[in-house]
């Protein structure tokens, strides 16, 4: 793995962009949300109406993201890890968003994680060069694709996980199958005991790097996990876990199973989710010398829209005072379609429109018909049907049918997946552009 990190992979000819070519896409019934009567435009065309999100006809239940949260997020995340000298490669699947890859590249982004062969599909499709597939890859079809990817762009680097003898064997024989062209490059996964994918001991670990080195189509370049899936995770326990990742990468470096990589190549060591990244930088800033120089890969994805919930809570930046912060970007505007009993309220989004895994939806923003925005005061959401929100009035808490109530959602991972399309609109809800999901 080259040891230079440019600021963004080489771009497609202009013209041939596969990015601005969404622009391209003609707006229609696929697309939840949008204004009817905008069927037709292209999505280019409808995002320089700049039309109101409130009055220019869209239909709630309606997704949007904030401009300048989204730019301020961005922003936070590229200068934490340029200041604490990691690279950065986002998970992708939090928004699966060819958009957003491009803006958390243009921040200098390595390249873009992805948890399974399909998303890497996607990122290629669209010109993504740097892949970390977080997980042991042994589906023959997947391996094979990835052969070819490998063999059509000599520029593109693909990572992914090894946490088994039977996985290193299973991929050994699909990428020699498949021909390709040469070494796929692999990192070993330390997991802990209890938690979820990767080797438990160190023992286990030299075993699969053992393996690794005997098969003619890998290449053993680093350690990886994830220490969102610790156990009881605190920040102890945290800590504790990654200093177990740099000493395997140690361990390994000092029985040369490092030695498929030149001089000038880099060593990966890898973790990173959106609530422990501060604990993450702190130990990798410990990395002790090896024999090559250290890839510092954290892999944060959830921050780019961040949350109303888990997210709020958890980020390292509450811990970290001074050292950044970052805003909550997504917002679900819903109607308010029945009020049936004196403190009780019916939206119009449900399970099919919002995140409900780490917690409800919010009410954050309340706007009447005619009027501005006000504070949500005394609102609660206390169940979710597919298709509506239960609302709970405190005493005193107004709301009537037709008032649009913006509802702050918890883990942003499983909200993008139920939105194509997503409006970017600034602080007086003007639309400035859609951005396009592919799950």
């Amino acid at each position: 793995m080259a040891a230079e990190h440019p600021e963004h992979p080489e771009r497609p000819a202009a013209g041939t962009d596969p990015v601005g070519r969404l622009a391209d896409e003609v707006v229609d019934h696929r697309f939840k949300g949008l204004p009817p009567d905008a069927a037709g435009l292209t999505v280019g065309a409808l995002a320089a109406e700049r039309r109101s999100v409130f009055t220019g006809g869209f239909t709630t239940p309606v997704l949007t993201l904030s401009a300048g949260a989204l730019e301020h997020n961005l922003r936070q995340l590229g200068e934490f890890s340029a200041r604490h000298g990691l690279a950065f490669a986002p998970h992708g699947k939090t928004s699966m968003s060819p958009q957003l890859f491009r803006r958390q590249l243009d921040h200098g982004a390595w390249g873009i994680t992805a948890a399974v062969p399909s998303q890497a599909r996607v990122y290629r499709a669209f010109g993504v060069r740097r892949i970390f597939l977080a997980n042991e890859v042994v589906d023959a079809a997947a391996l094979r694709w990835t052969a070819g990817e490998l063999a059509a762009d000599p520029e593109a680097v693909i990572v992914c996980y090894a946490d088994s003898v039977r996985g290193v064997e299973l991929m050994d024989a699909a990428l020699a199958a498949a021909g390709a062209p040469r070494p796929l490059d692999v990192v070993v996964e330390l997991g802990a005991p209890g938690g979820r994918t990767g080797v438990r001991t160190a023992g286990e670990a030299a075993r699969v790097a053992e393996a690794v080195a005997g098969a003619g189509t890998l290449r053993l370049v680093g350690v990886a996990g994830y220490e969102g899936e610790v156990p009881d995770a605190d920040a102890g326990r945290v800590r504790a876990w990654l200093e177990d990742l740099v000493a395997l990468a140690a361990d390994l470096d000092a029985a040369g199973r490092f030695s498929g990589l030149g001089p000038d190549e880099e060593i990966v060591v890898s973790a990173g989710g959106s609530a422990w990244f501060d604990v993450v930088a702190e130990v990798f800033g410990r990395v002790p010398e090896l024999s090559r120089p250290v890839l510092r890969l954290l892999r944060s994805g959830a921050y780019v829209s961040h949350d109303d919930g888990h997210y709020r809570r958890a980020t390292p930046f509450n811990r970290v005072p001074g050292q950044g912060s970052l805003r909550p970007a997504l917002r679900l505007w819903a109607q308010v379609v029945s009020r049936p009993e004196p403190r009780l309220a019916f939206l119009n989004a449900g399970k099919r429109d919002a995140s409900y895994d780490l917690g409800l939806p919010e009410p954050v923003a309340l706007r009447s018909p005619g009027g501005g925005e006000r504070a949500a005061d005394g609102l609660e959401v206390v169940k979710l049907a597919d298709q509506h929100a239960f609302v709970r009035l405190a005493p005193g808490a107004e709301l009537e049918v037709g008032d649009w109530v913006a509802l702050g959602l918890s883990h942003p991972c499983t909200v993008f997946d139920r939105w194509q399309l997503i409006p970017v609109t600034e602080d007086d809800g003007t639309v400035t552009d859609l951005v396009r999901t592919f799950f």
